[in-house]
């Protein structure tokens, strides 16, 4: 299996990096450089630096993936599909090759800047940097790949994006909606104390505690892991550590 994922990596690889849209991806890289990494500036911060390639690595990742997978979506296409023995080799290799020429896009860009101009960077800094760019690559890869026809079946890209946009939705109400929450646990609690069931009512005094107080409730917790890459990618920046 894992040989005839690579050999299909190996094969979209090739062909869209021989397409024109593979040499549009790779000047779009370098006029990003040229605009935002211009060799005569000053030299950058880091959190400048992994900030601006991040969101480069997100968007090349999101549209490469569109790209790969609507060339993986033709029917010349047909005869290495044949060979498969399930559908779920041909979208992984789909989803590596997007990832892959994403990310070596972004890793290039990154070394030009570097070599050119860029911040001094330590050796945590070389090793935390790539797996905060590289998740964020995958996140949006996967949400590409959701959106296209290759594997949409119905409605179901319009529930995976509407469940994203119902979270953000949240997340800019949190507040609102922990405080609901831990209003109406409280006033179960009580009415379960003055009935005398005391165990009931600890127990929804408990529930109602985790929707409010100053750290992060579970509710928070259990939102911000659907876009942990972000807030990671975004904290290091602000904070300049990871």
């Amino acid at each position: 299996m894992s040989r005839r994922i690579l050999a299909l990596v190996a094969y979209l690889l090739r062909s869209h990096l021989f397409s024109l849209a593979g040499l549009l991806y790779i000047l779009l890289s370098l006029v990003f450089y040229l605009i935002l990494f211009e060799p005569r500036q000053q030299t950058p911060d880091i959190d400048y630096y992994i900030l601006v390639l991040g969101i480069l690595g997100l968007a090349l990742s999101f549209l490469v993936t569109l790209t790969v997978s609507a060339r993986a979506n033709r029917a010349s296409h047909l005869p290495i599909l044949v060979r498969l023995l399930s559908r779920i080799e041909y979208l992984s290799a789909v989803l590596i090759a997007s990832i892959f020429f994403a990310t070596i896009l972004q890793v290039l860009v990154a070394l030009l800047a570097l070599v050119a101009n860029g911040p001094n960077l330590g050796i945590v800094d070389l090793l935390t940097i790539p797996p905060l760019w590289i998740a964020g690559n995958m996140l949006f890869a996967v949400l590409a790949l959701h959106a296209t026809d290759l594997v949409t079946a119905g409605w179901s890209r319009v529930y995976v994006f509407a469940f994203l946009g119902l979270i953000l939705y949240l997340q800019g109400g949190m507040n609102v909606l922990g405080g609901w929450l831990s209003t109406l646990f409280n006033r179960i609690g009580a009415s379960l104390l003055t009935s005398g069931m005391d165990s009931m009512a600890s127990i929804f005094f408990d529930i109602g505690s985790w929707f409010s107080g100053e750290e992060p409730t579970i509710l928070e917790s259990v939102l911000d892991m659907v876009f942990w890459p972000f807030a990671a990618i975004a904290e290091a920046s602000i904070h300049g550590s990871f």
